[in-house]
């Protein structure tokens, strides 16, 4: 009896069809699908691109082979003769050989011409410094030649202070083509005879005041001078000593050293050599010091600094005055007076410090605001009267804009470095206010302790005794004022003489 076949599916197989997704489900009994022939050719396109695959990665040098050039080429760079004799004798092939010397050669050529490009590769807005970074040579160790020599020109000379220095005035460049004038024969006939006569006033042709025999050593060291060999030197330092006092017995010979001063030591002048100093400056004060010269700029600026001197001492003095007598009259003991002027001193140097005293306050405020942290004391304002600003504003504007006119015509006469800056009047007054803050307590005592000036106002009697006198006056009460400031007059007689009593 033939066994009945079960057409139940297996558990598992459920399960794993249900874990790929929905597929068609296949009993065992039932055979495998046939493949189509579409689907049999995509499987053998599929089958054969793993060959064409394999083709082109082996057509593609490897791991190994690289390594194997790059071996080969550190060999011809750095082994010399001997590495390229080692690549002949492996057999290499000629195209790879010529591979290696040409990549050889053109590394060879870029670091011989590396700054040149360098510079090809910079952009056109690169800078001045760039490019000279990109082409300079890479530090190898040892200073070359040319930056050496460089180096010790600029230390051989100190430069000047950068305060002292001048600005760059780059030149004026006219783009518009000139022609050059047409010289009159007249005129080129003469510079040409004026030449004439200089070359023949050289006394080259005639050698005068001279020897047969010096003569013809002067030609023998001309011709000499000019032979295509180079002439022989000593190399050892005797030999340079020996032809050095040569050199000197002959210019002894000469009389060249008839002329030089004797005695006291000749006086240098450093000024002279140094490039930093414009040449015709230097001539200009070396003029003016031989010769005692003045110079106008040097008159104009006694003039601005007598004038601003005056301007400030004035300024100083009217503030001192008026602070002391405004600060006095708010009443209190002499000691309140002065403490509170003091308070008004520290108010000022915080708030409107002095340019010599500034970094000194803020030094001692670093040092003590730790302890002084818990005491702190509400500081008053700087003492100002706006009314007395009001009132002498007109005098400071005008007494500022003459200092200014001054200030202006010197910096047109005076040269670049010496020229001075023009003032302001609130500048001005902050100084003045920060100088004059410390002095004012010192100024009150002064005015209260100070003997008092008795008035200068006095009366006598009239010398005028008599009948005639007796009768125009009517008494003889009448007082004749005298004063210092103003005279008495007939003006003040008669005024007296006729007042109603």
């Amino acid at each position: 009896m033939i066994p009945r076949v079960s057409s139940s599916l297996c558990q598992k197989c459920l399960q794993a069809s249900a874990r790929f997704g929905p597929q068609g489900a296949r009993r065992y009994t039932s055979p495998a699908n046939q493949l189509t022939g579409d689907e049999s050719k995509t499987d053998q396109e599929n089958t054969s691109k793993p060959d064409n695959d394999g083709n082109s990665q082996e057509s593609e040098p490897g791991a190994m082979t690289r390594r194997l050039q790059e071996a080969t080429e550190e060999a011809l760079f750095s082994g010399g003769s001997a590495g390229r004799r080692a690549v002949q004798d492996a057999g290499f092939s000629d195209d790879l050989k010529e591979k290696l010397l040409n990549k050889i050669a053109d590394a060879n050529f870029r670091q011989e011409f590396s700054s040149a490009f360098a510079e090809k590769d910079l952009t056109s807005a690169a800078g001045e410094g760039t490019r000279h970074i990109a082409t300079s040579e890479p530090w190898t160790g040892e200073e070359s030649t040319a930056d050496a020599v460089l180096r010790m020109l600029d230390d051989a000379k100190k430069p000047l202070k950068p305060e002292l220095r001048g600005k760059f005035q780059p030149p004026v460049v006219d783009p518009r083509v000139k022609r050059t004038p047409a010289v009159p024969p007249r005129l080129r006939a003469v510079n040409a005879r004026d030449r004439a006569s200089l070359y023949a006033g050289l006394g080259l042709k005639e050698d005068k005041g001279l020897s047969d025999k010096e003569r013809e050593e002067m030609r023998k060291e001309f011709r000499a001078r000019f032979e295509p060999v180079a002439r022989v030197m000593p190399s050892t330092p005797s030999g340079l000593a020996a032809l050095a006092n040569d050199h000197i017995e002959n210019a002894i010979a000469r009389g060249q050293f008839k002329n030089i001063a004797r005695g006291k030591g000749v006086e240098i002048d450093l000024t002279r050599s140094n490039p930093f100093v414009d040449t015709t400056e230097y001539l200009m004060n070396r003029i003016i010091q031989r010769q005692d010269i003045v110079p106008p700029w040097i008159e104009k600026q006694q003039e601005l600094s007598k004038a601003a001197d005056s301007f400030r001492s004035r300024l100083r003095a009217d503030w001192k005055r008026h602070a002391s007598r405004m600060i006095a009259s708010k009443g209190g003991s002499l000691e309140e007076q002065m403490a509170r002027a003091d308070q008004y001193a520290v108010a000022e140097r915080l708030h409107n410090p002095r340019q010599s005293t500034e970094k000194s306050v803020s030094t001692t405020e670093q040092e003590s605001g730790e302890s002084s942290e818990p005491d702190i004391v509400p500081l008053s304002r700087p003492f100002r009267d706006p009314d007395w600003e009001r009132a002498e504003h007109a005098y400071l504007k005008l007494s500022i804009e003459q200092l200014n006119g001054i200030a202006r015509s010197y910096n047109l006469m005076a040269p670049e470095l010496a020229k001075k800056p023009y003032y302001n009047l609130q500048r001005e007054l902050d100084a003045c206010f920060a100088d004059v803050a410390p002095l004012i307590a010192k100024e009150i005592k002064d005015r209260a302790t100070r003997p008092r000036v008795t008035s200068n106002l006095t009366s006598k009697p009239s010398p005028f005794k008599g009948d005639i006198m007796g009768n125009l006056v009517g008494k003889d009460a009448v007082k004749i004022y005298e004063r210092r400031a103003e005279p008495y007059g007939f003006k003040e007689w008669w005024k007296d003489v006729w007042k109603k009593e």
